[in-house]
């Protein structure tokens, strides 16, 4: 057979002919991707009410769509942004990556797809917190049916780390938030401040804007405009327990016992059983008050709360509390345990030579 003359040559060449042409569409971007699932209880059962759908890419949250009366969702992501099937959501800040041409279908050159880099989607409802799924794709033919989202009842703890504000926050504050967190990633502080202050000016009860604003003023030692921020945090939501962590460590930073008595107080009322840090700082603070009784009781309810022994520093304020009350050989055992948990702790040489003058304390007979 002559197969410079056969059909399939013919083909060959055309088709070789047609791959070193331009393509029609080399300079157009990419439309759009779609997305698609549901949410669900980790029982299976649908969610009790609709539940946020968000694209978290970087770290940076953009809400996307809400979920219908069956817990089902679906949203695009266009080279102009995000298009939700919903008209609740905020519309996203586009990607840089964005609006750049097309060359071939690779992830590397599309827009839509290139923009989805480190990109995930999870589910926002009160009380729960969400798997995430990936939702990063190599190309457009990539399957982008994202399944099941698992929402999982939290702790009371971790309910209280999110505010209640931000879900309700309008669109420019919300976009204003992400921006902030972005350039806080990217340790752009004073655009983080400005962003962050564009978010209370248009919704000034934007709790977690003003703790992120607090947090930034405590980093160029503004302590009083950090204190200011996160009690305008606590104003806007006082079920919001961030505030109080920042507040209470101020206070003990500069040493005013009674606002981080008052502080800790306040936190562990908000929730006694999640935070053994807040017992801390409530014994040292009661201590300092010379409220004895009460500075050991936060410390022994916060060694108790304390399952992973995370905090050996209560053991060892336990341990000064009970030798300012002569119970010496209570005072050892704590000063031992402490030294167990933190060996290479820096003031570990004074307290083990505090440690060898309790046991002979407590070996010497009461006269």
């Amino acid at each position: 057979m002559d197969f410079q003359k056969s059909g399939i040559a013919v083909l060959l060449v055309a088709a070789l002919s047609a791959s070193a042409q331009t393509p029609p569409d080399m300079h157009t971007t990419e439309r759009a991707v779609f997305f698609s699932g549901e949410v669900a209880l980790e029982d299976g059962s649908k969610p009790p009410e609709a539940v946020l759908i968000q694209r978290v890419c970087k770290g940076i949250a953009r809400d996307e769509t809400w979920t219908d009366s069956k817990g089902r969702f679906n949203f695009q992501v266009s080279a102009g942004g995000t298009d939700a099937s919903g008209g609740d959501s905020a519309q996203a800040t586009p990607d840089k990556d964005l609006s750049r041409p097309i060359g071939n279908s690779t992830f590397y050159s599309n827009p839509v797809t290139a923009s989805l880099r480190d990109c995930e989607v999870q589910a926002v409802l009160a009380g729960f917190w969400s798997e995430r799924v990936s939702i990063e794709l190599k190309n457009t033919l990539d399957s982008t049916r994202i399944g099941r989202l698992v929402l999982h009842p939290t702790t009371r703890g971790e309910a209280l780390t999110v505010s209640a504000t931000t879900l309700a926050a309008p669109p420019n504050a919300k976009k204003a938030y992400e921006k902030g967190k972005l350039a806080m990633h990217d340790q752009k502080l004073e655009l983080a401040a400005g962003e962050f202050t564009k978010a209370v000016a248009a919704y000034p009860k934007f709790a977690a804007a003003w703790f992120e604003l607090g947090v930034l003023r405590q980093s160029k030692n503004d302590l009083a405009g950090a204190a200011q921020a996160w009690k305008q945090a606590l104003a806007s939501d006082a079920k919001y327990v961030r505030p109080y962590e920042g507040l209470t460590a101020l206070a003990e930073r500069q040493q005013n016992w009674a606002d981080a008595e008052k502080y800790s107080h306040d936190w562990l009322q908000l929730d006694p059983e999640d935070f053994p840090a807040a017992y801390l700082y409530h014994a040292v603070a009661s201590a300092r008050l010379d409220k004895v009784e009460q500075a050991e009781h936060s410390a022994r309810e916060g060694i108790r709360i304390d399952k992973d022994h995370k905090l050996a520093r209560l053991s060892y304020v336990l341990g000064l509390i009970l030798m300012q009350r002569h119970e010496y050989t209570e005072s050892a055992k704590c000063f031992r345990t402490y030294l167990e948990l933190a060996p290479n702790a820096k003031d570990a040489p004074m307290v083990r030579e505090e440690l060898s003058k309790l046991e002979a304390a407590a070996a010497t007979p009461p006269r």
